[in-house]
């Protein structure tokens, strides 16, 4: 079987990638093995940034819809509270006119 070469009209292929990158002016991200130009980086901050902007609105929003949903509770337990003081109150009343009723 035959093996194609692909000239690349010299031995760039054969360089390093280290060495390639720094010919070409390009940062090498080690950790996913890709090469990337200073304005790719910069896109990709500007997103990282804007992704992390959306992120903690969201937190934030939903922190507010919690408070706001204790505070009803808060609202709603005391209206249970009073509505319970006074059903309380009616019925001492209540039995205090039937004991007044007695002979």
């Amino acid at each position: 079987m035959a093996m194609r070469v692909a000239s690349s009209g010299g031995r760039l292929g054969f360089r390093p990638m280290m060495e390639r990158a720094a010919i070409g002016g390009r940062y090498f991200s080690e950790m996913k093995g890709k090469v990337l130009s200073e304005e790719e980086r910069a896109a990709e901050n500007v997103y990282i940034q804007k992704m992390e902007r959306e992120r903690m609105e969201k937190l934030k929003q939903k922190a507010e819809k919690e408070k706001h949903s204790e505070q009803e509770k808060k609202t709603e337990i005391s209206g249970l509270e009073k509505m319970a003081l006074a059903a309380l109150e009616r019925r001492k009343m209540y039995t205090q006119a039937q004991e007044q009723a007695k002979p």
